[in-house]
């Protein structure tokens, strides 16, 4: 038997599948991570061991705002040096730990047990330009600004030299890291679970105000984890009033929360962005049409994807969602951004559709199209998911391969 340690502040995180997987092969498998969040995911991973640690205390606001995430990471990294040290007392001793990069839980791992094997997940390597940052001229940034992301880089740089492996899930953000690290980074991502994420022509919801909708119906969705501009929330939002008029019989369904921040600054004042951009578009949208489904179980939120005509996904030059793959493992049709993270899975005309970030109008005309043709579009739905069954299935392909990346063998 093998002992799998992995480090994650939200465990499973990006581990979901793998974990899973050994557990059902007879490994041991425990999961370290913050245990406000563990306490959420209880049941994700029956069969784990769930460890959690408790952080003591944040940043100082003393301490220079560049360095104050990394002040964060290395509190982090104690609250898990401690953990994995009472661990050691107790005589365990991991053949292999997986970890998340990103917040420091890694940082100081190789002094607690320095023979196991190291696999890094490394998802992003900031840019103070090129990417994310600057690229929406409705929110600019400053030389300051910019100086603060590239010092993000910190937590993830020291800790690449004591990983054995390291990977990164997509084409696009392997290409953002230094050329001179590219040689060692290997491209997996963690895959999509196309036998319970597929098409359903049958599929059917009630929504909250009592009415029922069906696949084949007119219908618009799209899903933010948190409704933010980095996920185009506001493009969306001010498309909304034009295919709202052009398309009398469409709903639209929104799956996400409300009122928090992933990614980006907050607005002021703890105003959402839902609340900015329906008091930007006032009555020009039909809210009778419009339903904000909040966060959604995962069945559930597959169901919507399944009842969608059309499916819009934007982002910032960022890390791709899991749920555009999801939509594309589910048939829909996608409209999405043309930037970088999408174009890696959508060719415009041929398992989607492309449209500028910022193009308000454009993206109003390609969802109109959508749902008054969608006929016109079954191959490129058939197409979509075609890719991800034969490129991204979990079982198949992302599994296998990550458990041969993680292990070395």
């Amino acid at each position: 038997m093998m002992r799998y340690l992995f480090l994650h502040p939200n465990f499973p995180g990006q581990f979901l599948h793998v974990a899973r997987h050994l557990i059902k092969a007879g490994e041991s498998v425990t999961g370290v991570g913050e245990h406000h969040n563990l306490q959420r995911q209880v049941g994700m991973v029956p069969g784990a061991r769930l460890l959690g640690y408790k952080i003591g205390r944040h940043a100082s606001k003393t301490t220079h705002h560049y360095i104050r995430g990394t002040e964060d990471n290395v509190i982090r990294a104690q609250a898990t040096l401690r953990l994995c040290l009472a661990l050691k007392r107790e005589g365990y001793r991991p053949d292999v730990i997986a970890a998340h990069t990103g917040w420091g839980d890694t940082l100081f791992i190789k002094e607690v047990f320095p023979e196991a094997r190291i696999a890094g997940y490394f998802e992003f390597y900031y840019r103070g330009q090129g990417a994310d940052i600057g690229f929406d001229p409705e929110f600019p940034m400053s030389l300051d600004n910019r100086l603060e992301v590239k010092m993000k880089n910190a937590t993830s740089l020291l800790a690449w030299e004591d990983c054995d492996a390291v990977w990164t899930p997509t084409r696009w953000q392997a290409s953002l890291f230094p050329t001179e690290l590219r040689h060692r980074l290997q491209i997996q991502h963690e895959g999509v679970d196309t036998t319970q994420v597929k098409p359903d022509s049958s599929a059917k919801a009630m929504l909250p105000r009592g009415t029922e909708v069906r696949a084949g119906e007119e219908i618009l969705t799209f899903v933010n984890r948190n409704m933010e501009p980095y996920r185009g929330f506001h493009i969306f939002m001010r498309a909304l009033p034009e295919i709202l008029r052009r398309r009398p019989q469409a709903r639209v369904l929104i799956t996400g929360m409300e009122n928090d921040t992933s990614y980006g600054n907050s607005l002021p004042g703890g105003e959402s962005w839902k609340s900015r951009l329906l008091r930007e578009t006032g009555d020009a949208i039909d809210m009778s049409r419009v339903h904000f489904l909040g966060k959604l179980p995962h069945e559930t939120h597959i169901r919507v994807l399944q009842l969608s005509r059309a499916h819009i996904y934007l982002t910032y030059p960022y890390f791709v969602s899991w749920s555009m793959l999801e939509a594309m493992a589910c048939g829909c049709l996608l409209i999405g951004s043309n930037t970088p993270p999408v174009t890696e899975f959508i060719e415009d005309g041929k398992n989607g559709l492309l449209v500028d970030f910022f193009d308000i109008k454009g993206l109003a005309d390609r969802a109109c199209e959508a749902l008054s043709k969608p006929k016109k579009f079954l191959d490129q739905r058939e197409n979509a998911r075609r890719l991800i069954v034969e490129s991204y299935d979990l079982r198949t392909k992302c599994v296998p391969n990550l458990l041969r990346l993680i292990a070395g063998k």
